[in-house]
């Protein structure tokens, strides 16, 4: 969550230079895009997913500072709570076999830190939302030992001014209070980066935003939430009631939450940063000492390290980032709106969906989103998270009369994007034998109607149904989640229930 935050005295006295200086950074990279100044294209891609650290019980371990002393890699960091990790695989280039190259070093990466946790009887899965997190266990007590962590929360709370409410109806009813934003420690996703130039950012970012409602149809995997099923993908309206500064009278007059899927398909990058500095209050007003227009005055290239920090605070679902890489700014987009897991096939897979079906969506002569509301999109989104799988969405129809119908997800994906995905994935130099597999993947949990999700789910009730009590069985299906996600076989394969016992003599 956010930007690192050095560990020294933080001053957050001087919200009007703040606001300064985010002012001079918006016009520093109004100055830098008008220049011409961003690096050119090299179809980079990047990839970060968060995990969790669990014991054989099933049950959550609050010790990621000691599991990442054993790891000892750059590659792991903290995450917001204590039982939480992220691991980041280096930029790739689009193109080639990348996506088994990706699933090799991912392989690699996770079974070394598994190894290292178990040296401390923890293990690493990739899920959701842990299913046997319970609420005593996302409490500010165990947000991690890290400076920007506990003045994130410090600054939300602040701003809130009252408990945050969780209220999420879905296939039964969550409510509950907090009063920290732990519980957005329960979300652990995917981040999904591809950096983009100018002239083709606001394309990429128009179809990531059409398609998130098809990413989360077919890769959900948070159904459960303190021991009752919610969405099936349950993340994203957690993730916004835990981190929403708005008391409800602000609600009530329409101000934007900081988890936020936008309003209105844009035209550049530069108007998601602005739209940032508009509507949204700093949280972690710190300064740096850089002058970023003088720096652009002498020819340099500068930070922009407010208007960084600031976009860090603003939960986007496909959020821009400026970044510098070997003094060359780049702007990229990135797609969080993914689960982590079920397993490593699953989460490359997703990936090569998600990059085909952007890049051959991004080049139509006719865009999706000049067909459709951007209200569709949203409540395609929302559909989505609620049935996973099983999710109807209005897309546009193909052919002259135009239009927008009501289709089955699993139908569109098939029917539709997947030939798209498979052409972006063409235009992107991957080798056929990478692209036909991990498409293949996603082709077989729409003919399965398998993901994460609905696995998850249908594997606890039939715990329920041989008598187990709901806690043993959210317990029991996530050690069986966990054996199965470190078998490796696709979750469309997952046999449904729990073993057997065997019987003894």
């Amino acid at each position: 969550m956010g930007e690192k935050v050095v560990a020294a005295p933080i001053d957050l006295s001087d919200p009007h230079h703040y606001r300064e200086k985010l002012r001079q950074c918006l016009t520093g990279l109004e100055r830098l895009l008008e220049e011409k100044r961003f690096d050119r294209p090299r179809n980079l891609m990047g990839l970060e997913i968060e995990l969790n650290l669990v014991g054989a019980d099933g049950l959550p371990r609050m010790m990621n500072a000691q599991v990442l002393e054993r790891i000892a890699s750059r590659d792991f960091q903290t995450e917001l709570a204590m039982f939480n990790l992220e691991v980041n695989i280096a930029p790739h280039r689009l193109g080639g076999r990348v996506f088994d190259r990706l699933s090799e070093e991912l392989h690699t990466s996770l079974a070394y830190a598994h190894r290292k946790a178990g040296e401390l009887d923890a293990g690493i899965v990739m899920v959701g939302i842990l299913p046997t997190l319970g609420r005593d266990d996302l409490v500010s007590s165990n947000l991690s030992d890290v400076d920007r962590y506990t003045l994130l929360n410090d600054q939300i709370v602040a701003a809130r001014g009252e408990d945050f409410t969780l209220d999420i109806d879905g296939v039964e009813r969550l409510v509950c209070t907090s009063k920290s934003i732990a519980p957005e420690a329960a979300c652990t996703s995917v981040q999904l980066h591809l950096q983009v130039t100018p002239d083709r950012f606001a394309d990429v970012w128009n179809a990531a935003q059409a398609v998130v409602a098809v990413q989360i149809a077919v890769g959900a995997n948070s159904p459960f939430l303190f021991g009752r099923e919610l969405w099936r993908e349950s993340r994203p309206p957690l993730f916004l009631q835990s981190t929403d500064t708005r008391p409800p009278e602000l609600r009530a007059q329409g101000v934007r939450p900081r988890t936020w899927f936008g309003e209105r398909w844009v035209s550049s990058a530069y108007e998601l940063f602005e739209e940032n500095l508009r509507y949204f209050p700093a949280l972690l007003p710190i300064c740096d000492d850089e002058d970023p227009l003088r720096v652009l005055d002498q020819g340099g290239v500068p930070s922009l390290a407010e208007l960084v920090l600031h976009n860090g605070t603003v939960y986007r679902w496909n959020r821009p980032v400026y970044g510098i890489a070997d003094g060359v700014p780049h702007l990229r987009v990135e797609n969080r709106v993914l689960p982590a897991g079920p397993t490593v096939t699953d989460v490359i897979a997703n990936a090569a969906f998600y990059y085909g079906l952007v890049r051959s969506l991004a080049e139509e002569s006719r865009p999706v989103w000049t067909r459709m509301p951007f209200e569709t999109a949203a409540a395609n989104f929302d559909a989505a998270c609620r049935h996973g799988i099983d999710a109807r969405l209005r897309w546009p129809r193909r052919g002259r009369h135009g239009g927008i119908a009501e289709v089955d997800a699993v139908s569109l994906v098939r029917d539709e994007l997947l030939p798209l995905a498979e052409a972006g994935l063409d235009s992107w130099g991957v080798e056929a034998v990478d692209r036909d597999f991990y498409l293949g993947v996603i082709e077989e949990r729409c003919r399965r109607r398998v993901n994460g999700a609905s696995w998850q789910a249908e594997t606890f009730h039939r715990a329920l149904e041989k008598g187990i009590d709901r806690d043993a069985a959210l317990a029991a299906m996530t050690r069986r989640y966990c054996e199965l996600m470190r078998a490796g076989e696709p979750v469309h394969n997952w046999p449904v229930g729990l073993p057997e016992p065997v019987p003894l003599g």
